[in-house]
């Protein structure tokens, strides 16, 4: 059988939210504003990888009074091809809002750059993207054993000039992708062969449960990872059920 397919809403915290379980992958456009509206999003910044920038996705987000940033990837054709030619002109970078952070990252040095503009009267189409006021440009850099590495990526937004908040917004994106690691390496969920599909659902659903209690249990050590709380939870388990049920 094929695998379940499930979209999860995660917050900059990294706990899940909601979730949606589509047939097919194709179906995640369609699901994403399904579990839009089981959520209170207003107020507040939604992010999606290029798969959920979409026009319908974009109307639901400002129908329920939030902002978006959102990724641009090949697959938006123009939209993505313009884009990428404005920030490629010097002469307009020179004039965007810019920030940057530099950190020690995975054994090396991460330099993460970013520019705001809202200068998108000329974007053609422009009206098709429901509250569209900037367009932004991330440009990480990572020089590791003396290998230098760059990605460049672009982005659309709801979101006003103000490029220390998008850039925010762009960074916390990556507790998504966090999220998801724990998910195949600390649970290994890519390793299970539940065959049944209404088991292996249910057991993800545990699985993310777990992921949420873990992230609000303290064992007494900062900076501690979830195996590891896992581990001393498995070793004092009575020491630690406690604490779990009143979470």
């Amino acid at each position: 059988q094929k695998a379940n397919h499930i979209v999860s809403a995660v917050d900059e915290e990294g706990f899940c939210l909601g979730q949606k379980c589509v047939n097919e992958k194709s179906n995640e456009i369609t699901a994403i504003p399904d579990l839009l509206d089981d959520l209170n999003i207003k107020g507040n910044i939604i992010t999606t990888d290029a798969m959920g920038t979409q026009t319908n996705i974009v109307k639901k987000i400002r129908k329920k009074r939030a902002d978006y940033v959102l990724a641009l990837k090949g697959n938006q054709g123009n939209l993505y091809n313009d884009v990428k030619l404005y920030f490629n002109g010097i002469e307009f970078v020179a004039k965007c809002d810019y920030t940057k952070s530099i950190e020690k990252a995975r054994s090396g040095i991460e330099k993460r750059e970013y520019w705001q503009t809202d200068d998108i009267a000329w974007l053609p189409k422009k009206k098709e993207w429901t509250g569209l006021k900037s367009i932004a440009m991330t440009k990480n850099t990572i020089t590791k054993n003396g290998v230098t590495t760059t990605e460049t990526r672009y982005f659309i937004s709801s979101l006003p000039l103000n490029v220390k908040e998008i850039a925010r917004a762009i960074r916390s994106h990556w507790m998504v992708e966090s999220y998801h690691w724990h998910l195949d390496v600390t649970f290994r969920e890519d390793g299970n062969h539940t065959i049944d599909k209404a088991a292996a659902y249910n057991l993800n659903i545990i699985k993310k449960l777990a992921i949420n209690t873990l992230k609000l249990l303290d064992v007494g050590r900062k900076n501690i990872s979830l195996k590891s709380k896992r581990y001393m939870i498995s070793l004092s388990t009575e020491k630690y059920i406690e604490k779990i049920m009143q979470i």
